[in-house]
């Protein structure tokens, strides 16, 4: 995993203001023939070619919504982290951040993605308060408390990060069990989360 008072963001966020409602429709424009790949995700979406086709096989940005437009973007990011492609996440990272936050009501599975994509842009306090949202409803959600305990760590505050960690371990076999939908969705980042949890808690 990539990769909150608040202070003005330093990061390539800070720079997404007038320009982003057109920024995000040209990267809307270029990502949508993208294939999508998530955390643990797979498609079978192949890129469009650029001839015009039309029908069945053509896609229809009209036909997205904004929380597709997001994950498409999401996606696309994540891919390009990766790869250690930095000129795909500079491009992209802004467009993602504020498409999910044009996204209302926004999940917690979206309040996920939006962390990691804060993170990713080092908008540590950003990242933090997004996953406290979720925890907020959902104290033993277990993407809200991985992303929580990373977000701490890179804000310095390892005792937080800690306890993060260890409730994590504590719920884990609960939690799994509720095969909530966004567990199966990010399914192979668990054992990451486990082994960090595991490094950093250690005896406690």
């Amino acid at each position: 995993m990539a990769g909150t008072s608040r202070k003005e963001p330093g990061g390539p966020a800070a720079r997404v203001g007038w320009w982003m409602g057109g920024a995000l429709i040209a990267g809307l424009i270029l990502v949508v023939a993208y294939p999508v790949y998530g955390p643990d995700r797979q498609t079978t979406d192949r890129p469009e070619r650029s001839s015009g086709a039309t029908g069945a096989s053509a896609v229809d940005l009209s036909s997205m919504t904004p929380r597709e437009a997001a994950d498409r973007l999401f996606n696309r990011v994540m891919t390009a982290v990766s790869s250690d492609d930095s000129s795909e996440v500079i491009n992209f990272l802004p467009m993602a951040i504020r498409a999910y936050e044009l996204v209302e009501p926004l999940d917690a599975d979206g309040k996920f993605h939006l962390s990691l994509l804060h993170l990713t842009a080092t908008l540590n306090e950003e990242g933090l308060a997004d996953v406290e949202e979720i925890l907020d409803e959902q104290p033993d959600h277990l993407l809200g408390l991985a992303a929580a305990a990373d977000a701490s760590l890179a804000l310095g505050d390892t005792a937080s990060a800690r306890v993060y960690y260890r409730r994590w371990l504590d719920v884990y076999d609960t939690e799994i069990a509720r095969n909530v939908p966004e567990y199966g969705d990010h399914a192979q980042m668990m054992p990451e989360m486990r082994a960090k949890a595991e490094a950093l808690v250690g005896n406690d």
